[in-house]
């Protein structure tokens, strides 16, 4: 399965042509049906609609077909619909014109001061009751279904950039524990030499001459402390196994931005603790390091759905 991110964009746009009335001046009248989908990251869906009044039952289909596909992301879908010019003014059919003729004749025998229709006026009524509504939801949820794809494809892109970006800073992290494990043990042997100097200052014993051995058990339990102190074993082989299973959820795909955010903050757990334990500047600075690329690591999973 492939990983996808959340943020993602597809427009689409189609012609139609409307079911006609008799009295329509010709075959030109035609709508045309725009479909755009924005998708951002978010913890959770949210579906945002933006339709015009006349798509409004399409909404439930539209919510059915966008939760399917889509599991987390701020989802905003925007639906135009636009009338041709050519459809816009039309012919008035004879019937129409008898009909708004007989109106006016019976309004001014009751009203004789009503003004007499202009020829705006005739065309704006006939085109009003020319018009029949004509239900569009099919040819929306269709070019949905399309801009969903589109989407999907954006998504599927930018989900598989980000994989390869985390998979890099994943090895990077393991070459820095790999740094990390052999400093420990030149460490404590450092502390210890540098224990056993300092018991013979204090005993004031040239070199020639052999350190007690109560003073030499003492030195090596204090190295013994010193070591268990600055141990990250546990840190790092901890650290290696989150870093083993973010790559297999990476190569599995699916929805794992959740679970991805869950090892990250494991991940920032074990180079705190690292840190805290360090006895050398270079310890120090691979756990800063550490951070800096987990803290990456987290920007780019806060996008993966």
């Amino acid at each position: 399965m492939s990983v996808y991110s959340m943020t993602g964009y597809a427009a689409v746009q189609s012609n139609m042509a409307s079911s006609g009335s008799e009295n329509e001046s010709g075959p030109d009248s035609a709508s045309r049906l725009g479909v755009e989908i924005r998708s951002v990251n978010s913890r959770f869906l949210d579906l945002a609609f933006r339709l015009p009044d006349e798509l409004r039952q399409a909404e439930p289909a539209l919510r059915e077909l966008l939760s399917a596909k889509l599991k987390r992301g701020k989802i905003e879908i925007r639906v135009a619909l636009e009338s041709s010019s050519a459809s816009s003014l039309r012919a008035p059919s004879a019937a129409t014109l008898q009909r708004l003729g007989s109106l006016e004749d019976n309004i001014k025998s009751w009203l004789p001061q009503a003004a007499a229709l202009s020829v705006a006026d005739v065309l704006r009524i006939a085109t009003n009751e020319d018009k029949k509504p004509h239900d569009h939801s099919d040819e929306l949820i269709k070019l949905a279904k399309k801009a969903l794809k589109e989407l999907l494809a954006a998504r599927e892109r930018e989900g598989n950039r980000l994989k390869q970006t985390l998979l890099e800073r994943t090895a990077q992290l393991r070459a820095l524990a790999e740094l990390a494990v052999p400093m420990v043990p030149r460490l404590v042997e450092q502390q210890q030499a540098r224990f056993l100097e300092r018991w013979k200052e204090a005993m004031a014993l040239p070199d020639s001459k052999a350190l007690p051995e109560a003073a030499q058990d003492r030195a090596l339990a204090e190295a013994t402390a010193f070591a268990i102190r600055i141990d990250v074993a546990e840190e790092i082989t901890r650290l290696s196994s989150h870093l083993d299973e973010i790559d297999r959820l990476l190569g599995g795909g699916g929805e794992l931005g959740k679970r991805l955010d869950f090892l990250i903050q494991e991940l920032h757990r074990e180079a705190n603790t690292l840190g805290s334990k360090s006895a050398s500047l270079e310890l120090t600075r691979i756990s800063v390091d550490m951070k800096v690329l987990i803290e990456q690591i987290r920007e780019q999973v806060q996008n993966i759905e």
